[in-house]
């Protein structure tokens, strides 16, 4: 008996492997996906200017990285004891201005090359609403006053001109990107249950507008919403897919888009990962040594085959 609709994923026409770069950018269940990535040793780079909702704010950052474009002090500003930028999460935020601004630049600097080097680029919209700040798209509001701010739904034919342009940009800056879109399946319940549900609907109504041959879409969203579909996979807000979902999608994600070359170096990683968390009652226990001796040389041996994989907390962790 099945207790959730399972639908098979339609798989990249050109699969992921240890040697391609892969650069996240958007939402917060973006990041969750980039550090499975991460952790599982693919070249990774998740979110530059920390978490961002919307697709113009999105928009505006990628532009950054292309042109390496560096904000300036005129564009910080000072609240809650700190200074921050409209454009960036609160992580950049900091009471010292010079500190603010050279953590954001170099932020800026490292994503410009991470992008000119990247062979993927995962887009994750959360949000078709937007909030402005005179007639200015802002990435985060910093807890600032709601007056200060005018709300807006973005409609599908604004996100597909505004990323009609920008597609041809990437792939003028970076010839063999691929780039692939998502819809976080996170509720943005603030807006409205209702009013998220038309957020979604466009989001993913613009995202199947641009698909082509070099812009891919992976069904984030609906591996919860449709094939989990329980509460059960989210956190207790109710709001954020909780981590058995992350991982659901994750292992959906890995099965659909890796070759089989991949997936066999994906499963022994995955494997050391695991054998890393073990927890023996007795550290001393001849067996324990003999474990650990094992994932030491399985270490050694991937590293040797695969120099470009770094193992060494993986390696420091079974000598000692």
């Amino acid at each position: 008996m099945n207790f959730h609709l399972q639908f098979p994923i339609r798989p990249f026409p050109q699969k992921i492997n240890y040697s391609h770069s892969v650069f996240f950018i958007g939402s917060c269940f973006g990041e969750n996906i980039a550090e499975l990535m991460k952790e599982h040793k693919f070249i990774t780079t998740a979110n530059p200017h920390g978490i961002l909702y919307n697709p113009l704010s999105i928009a505006v950052a990628i532009r950054r990285y292309i042109k390496n474009d560096r904000l300036t002090e005129s564009e910080l500003f000072f609240a809650n004891e700190c200074w921050n930028s409209w454009e960036h999460h609160s992580r950049f935020s900091n009471p010292n201005k010079q500190k603010c601004l050279s953590e954001i630049n170099k932020s800026i600097s490292e994503a410009h090359i991470a992008l000119k080097n990247a062979e993927w680029l995962f887009i994750t919209f959360g949000s078709a609403f937007v909030y402005k700040r005179e007639a200015k798209v802002i990435g985060n509001c910093h807890k600032q006053a709601q007056k200060e701010f005018l709300k807006e739904l973005l409609s599908t034919s604004e996100m597909v001109e505004e990323y009609s342009k920008l597609i041809s940009q990437l792939i003028l800056f970076n010839s063999k990107l691929k780039i692939v879109f998502t819809v976080s399946p996170v509720r943005y319940i603030r807006d409205g249950v209702v009013e998220n549900n038309l957020s979604k609907a466009r989001l993913i109504d613009a995202t199947h507008q641009l698909v082509s041959k070099s812009v891919f879409y992976f069904p984030s969203f609906e591996l919860v919403i449709d094939d989990l579909r329980d509460y059960r996979f989210y956190k207790e807000d109710l709001v954020h897919p909780n981590e058995q979902a992350i991982n659901y999608v994750f292992e959906k994600f890995v099965a659909a888009n890796f070759d089989e070359k991949t997936m066999q170096l994906f499963q022994s990683i995955k494997e050391i990962r695991t054998a890393k968390k073990h927890k023996p009652s007795n550290a001393d226990n001849v067996l324990y040594k003999k474990f650990q001796e094992n994932f030491l040389e399985r270490c050694k041996k991937i590293q040797l085959e695969h120099p470009n994989l770094d193992f060494k907390n993986e390696l420091e962790y079974f000598r000692t």
